[in-house]
């Protein structure tokens, strides 16, 4: 055989040959010349994840806010409840009569008229 005829046919490798040629093709792109060739994007890749990372503690800070301002809102909303019904009890014809008799009125035993001109 000729140098020509070797070169024209394609080269058989071994499986362990092929496993080397893996990992040193790996090596190679893990090599001190590949990091440095990508720092760029290693920076960029660097700044998302600081990005995510302070995005997610700010969301789970004004989630904590949130619930915070919900418990304030639900306790006012009793808040008002409360005061409603405490004012709906105090405005009862019953209860007007009651408080009115302590400062002398009491009420018309007569029914409410006109007076025309």
């Amino acid at each position: 055989m000729s140098s020509e005829e070797k070169n024209s046919q394609p080269l058989l490798l071994t499986p362990a040959q092929r496993v080397r040629n893996d990992w040193k093709s790996l090596v190679e792109k893990v090599s001190y010349k590949a990091i440095v060739n990508n720092i760029p994007f290693l920076a960029f890749i660097v700044l998302l994840c600081v990005l995510y990372i302070s995005n997610s503690h700010r969301a789970i800070e004004m989630q904590r806010e949130l619930n915070a301002q919900n418990r304030i809102l639900k306790e006012l909303r009793w808040k008002y409840m409360d005061v409603k019904s405490q004012l709906m009890f105090v405005k009862a014809e019953a209860q007007v009569i009651k408080n009115a008799e302590g400062i002398g009125l009491k009420p018309s035993l007569l029914p409410a008229y006109k007076i025309k001109k």
